[in-house]
């Protein structure tokens, strides 16, 4: 499963780099986030393109599970 660490990142550029991913990877992939309005704005985008989505937290960081 590829992984996407966008942290030190502000929006559109994790969802911008999320649909980058999801372009090539169609079975989901991992996306680190450091903030709650990327946790917010990547999950949203997720759900929207048909991805069932899973939210770690793991020492202020965000992990977004994207999965078929």
């Amino acid at each position: 499963m590829k992984i996407i660490d966008t942290c030190g990142m502000s929006c559109p550029q994790p969802v911008l780099m999320t649909k980058k991913a999801l372009d090539l990877e169609k079975d989901g992939v991992n996306v680190i986030v450091d903030n709650n309005t990327a946790k917010e704005n990547v999950h949203r985008f997720m759900q929207k393109y048909g991805y069932t989505v899973v939210i770690d937290e793991i020492d202020n960081t965000f992990v977004l599970k994207a999965r078929r």
